[in-house]
């Protein structure tokens, strides 16, 4: 039947998710998600029209399974554990595969040159999403009255030293190095720790 795909669209998302993690955005070629996926590139750019939009169904995948487990780790009765829970979330995502596959998001915005605004958007909502649960987690009165500085501004720091952790896992690959920072950064952010 003409029109029909011919292919378990899920499967090809997580397909063409792997490979823009892999690679990166600018280093992925449509011919390149044909091979991964095992359709041919006539028929990607007839299902999606071209890598743009494959690469934001895949990034849509991503985002809300990275969201839902973020939240999920920010969920404990104790800001400390809340945090380190966080931050070992994230430093595990980034460092999971051989070679590590490194932050998607971070990944996309440092090595795209004059990033399409749509791919900009999908990316910047996603760090504000990082944020707004930080916030909300930080904002509770068992957390603000240990903060060190206000709860917005600590969410904001979470967030930018997620990202510069990213550079470190590329640097040096050493998760350990990497949870000792984060550790180091929870300290100083909590009084009394």
């Amino acid at each position: 039947m003409a029109g029909t795909r011919q292919f378990d669209e899920s499967a090809l998302l997580e397909k063409v998710l792997t490979t823009f993690w892999q690679q990166g955005y600018s280093k992925t070629s449509m011919q390149e998600l044909a091979a991964a996926t095992g359709v041919q590139r006539g028929s990607l750019y007839n299902a999606y029209g071209d890598k743009e939009e494959l690469f934001l169904l895949a990034f849509d995948l991503y985002r809300d399974r990275y969201v839902s487990e973020m939240k999920a780790s920010l969920d404990h009765d104790d800001p400390r554990t809340a945090l380190q829970a966080f931050f070992n979330f994230a430093i595990t995502s980034m460092t999971t595969g051989t070679p590590s596959r490194g932050c998607l998001s971070t990944k996309t915005v440092i090595g795209t040159e004059g990033l399409e605004e749509p791919i900009h958007s999908a990316i910047q909502s996603l760090v504000d999403d990082i944020e707004e649960a930080l916030f909300v987690r930080l904002s509770q009165p068992d957390a603000t009255s240990r903060l060190n500085l206000p709860a917005r501004e600590a969410a904001r720091m979470a967030v930018t030293l997620t990202r510069g952790l990213v550079a470190i896992e590329r640097i040096y690959r050493d998760k350990k190095r990497m949870k000792a920072t984060a550790e180091s950064f929870v300290k100083v952010l909590l009084k009394g720790e």
